[in-house]
């Protein structure tokens, strides 16, 4: 079952949350929409499912117009992030539930909520109640019971944000392997890049109210197509500076881009590294520029070296694996020299978006 969201528009109290939105999900596709608070991003997953009714535009399912259909006409699975679950119910009953409001054979129903219950691995638990379960039981039993009808299309709204980062982790591997098992189109909502970079195929990128980006989560990273989504996904060095033909300006720092950066005049433009694309020198090497070390953060598997840079605008974070960081041996008070091993420089004003594109070096 495909999803085509075709130009919708939404607004709360005049306030607009959708600004055209247009999106398209393949059939058997898992799409997590990724953005800020406030982005809209809920609000277009209510769309899809029929709880909220776009202003303009409309929602295909399968190529079939379903805007003015009400959810349970829709036949969409919907997961909430706070389980809804029915406190008084077992949790064979609360998978059961809505088998039963729809009439089905006493024997049907039971034999679908054994299997989701294995499929879900809590057929050992059908009895208990929810406060009987931990939360990442508790969702599970939620993800069953929007299973139960063979919905065509499942949406989860921020389906792990109430649980531990442990319990998280492991329900995203979870959720990808049901996936892949059972191939229903799903979409679910996410302010985490982790947990969209690791559980879905493609990632939508929303930023007020509009689609910044989509792609895998392979080419949002490393193809970014705003200053947007290059400050959403990661922790990044943002400069000011300028760009004119292929050299990019920061400061007293001169760049030359690999790409041109289109700009045959001077334009303003936001300069950013990543903190594991930024090298550090004892001396200085070309391109590079000088930095004292403020603080050396063991991160497990990587080393965190905040320093301040003075040439370039201030702080600056860079990132080494623990064998180079050990060779380097740097300490607070250390003068150090930066060499970025790529840069992407984007346009500091809206009306140059169309004529400057992002630019590696």
């Amino acid at each position: 079952m495909s999803i085509a969201i075709r130009d919708v528009h939404k607004a709360f109290d005049a306030t607009p949350v959708l600004r055209g939105v247009t999106l398209e999900v393949p059939d058997g596709e898992l799409v997590a929409l990724l953005g800020p608070s406030g982005c809209g991003k809920t609000t277009l997953l209510r769309i899809i499912a029929g709880l909220e009714a776009a202003d303009a535009g409309e929602v295909r399912h399968d190529g079939e117009d379903v805007s003015a259909r009400s959810a349970r006409e829709r036949n969409v699975g919907v997961v909430f992030q706070h389980y809804a679950l029915f406190r008084h119910m077992t949790v064979e009953e609360n998978v059961a539930f809505a088998l039963r409001v729809r009439k089905r054979p006493r024997a049907e129903t039971a034999a679908r909520v054994a299997q989701l219950l294995r499929l879900v691995q809590l057929d050992g638990l059908k009895g208990r109640y929810p406060q009987q379960l931990s939360g990442g039981q508790r969702q599970r039993v939620a993800l069953a019971r929007a299973l139960a009808t063979e919905p065509r299309i499942l949406l989860l709204d921020e389906p792990f944000g109430a649980l531990d980062a442990r319990v998280r982790q492991e329900l995203r591997r979870w959720l990808r392997r049901l996936h892949d098992e059972l191939h229903v189109t799903s979409v679910f909502v996410t302010h985490d890049q982790e947990e969209a970079f690791e559980v879905a195929d493609r990632v939508v990128l929303m930023n007020a109210g509009r689609v910044e980006q989509v792609g895998t989560p392979a080419q949002v990273f490393e193809e970014p197509a705003s200053a947007f989504v290059m400050r959403f996904l990661g922790a990044v060095n943002a400069f000011k500076g300028w760009v004119e033909g292929d050299r990019a300006f920061v400061n007293g720092l001169d760049l030359e881009l690999v790409a041109p950066a289109s700009a045959a005049h001077r334009a303003r433009a936001h300069v950013f590294v990543r903190p594991h694309e930024l090298d550090i020198h004892r001396a200085p090497v070309p391109g590079s520029f000088a930095a004292s070390v403020e603080r050396v953060l063991p991160l497990g598997a990587a080393v965190r070296i905040e320093l301040s840079a003075p040439g370039v605008g201030g702080a600056v974070e860079a990132e080494l694996d623990v064998r180079r960081s050990e060779a380097l041996a740097l300490a607070p008070g250390d003068t150090v020299h930066l060499a970025p091993r790529r840069v992407r420089v984007f346009p500091s004003r809206e009306d140059e978006l169309d004529s400057l594109t992002a630019s590696a070096l």
